[in-house]
């Protein structure tokens, strides 16, 4: 509970970066029961990465208790009974700019939804956006001077504030004894589940060199990214993408 502790400490010394209310119906099911039902979330950004959902504490069910009272009472540790199981990693606040607002932990219930969508991971920042624009214009992908895949089709994907990501049909692979399945899989709350190849390319000492977790693709993602879905795509910082007959920079980011 630590975490908790410091967030409360942090959001009572120096408030959110933002917050933002919500008329979403949000619904919260733990232990087969929907216990929290709610018209009055607010988006609260405790960083500037993305948000999270706090709550009004009168959504809360009345069987609610308080395990800890935290920063001279300005916060608290609650807990909450729903049959056999417990949600402990809630933290509420009584004063400074989210009094009256509760957090319960995202990982801690079964799941969350958006009206009637689930969510995943975190929720979804409502400044982000994806758009998906199919493009004909010659793309292709190689490292270390190898080609890995060739295309006049691929469909580019644009997110908030992240690289431009090429997708590509599978079929567009020159060679997939390349490709090795990884048994790496990541979530995100824009995209959904993602699997995974590496690409064994023949290295210098006359053996063979992974490049672990290069690819990625989703067979079933999100409504508003099924277009790529079955789609592959390479990490642009880690090879070279020519698009159009121009060699790509290779970007700069978390993934390089």
């Amino acid at each position: 509970m630590d975490d908790l502790k410091d967030l409360a400490r942090r959001m009572l010394s120096n408030g959110p970066q933002k917050t933002l209310p919500t008329s979403k119906r949000i619904r919260i099911r733990f232990n087969n029961q929907f216990i929290i039902d709610t018209t009055s979330a607010t988006y609260v950004w405790e960083s500037e990465k993305y948000p999270q959902y706090y709550i009004l504490q009168s959504a809360l069910p009345d069987t609610t208790t308080v395990s800890e009272s935290l920063e001279d009472g300005k916060a608290a540790l609650l807990t909450l009974p729903v049959g056999s199981q417990t949600i402990s990693r809630i933290l509420s606040f009584s004063a400074g700019p989210l009094s009256g607002l509760v957090k319960i932990d995202f990982s801690s219930p079964d799941q969350w939804y958006e009206e009637d969508t689930p969510i995943y991971v975190h929720p979804r920042d409502p400044f982000k956006r994806i758009d998906i624009l199919t493009s004909t214009r010659p793309l292709k992908i190689s490292l270390n001077g190898v080609t890995l895949a060739t295309t006049n089709i691929s469909y580019h994907l644009f997110e908030t504030s992240l690289p431009t990501r090429y997708y590509i049909p599978s079929t567009s692979i020159t060679d997939w004894s390349l490709l090795k399945p990884s048994a790496l899989r990541t979530q995100c709350p824009y995209k959904g589940e993602a699997e995974y190849y590496s690409v064994v390319l023949p290295s210098n000492d006359g053996g063979e060199k992974e490049h672990n977790d290069l690819v990625w693709y989703y067979t079933r993602p999100l409504l508003e990214c099924t277009p790529v879905a079955g789609c592959l795509c390479f990490y642009n910082e880690k090879v070279d993408i020519e698009l159009d007959g121009k060699m790509l920079e290779r970007p700069v980011s978390y993934w390089s």
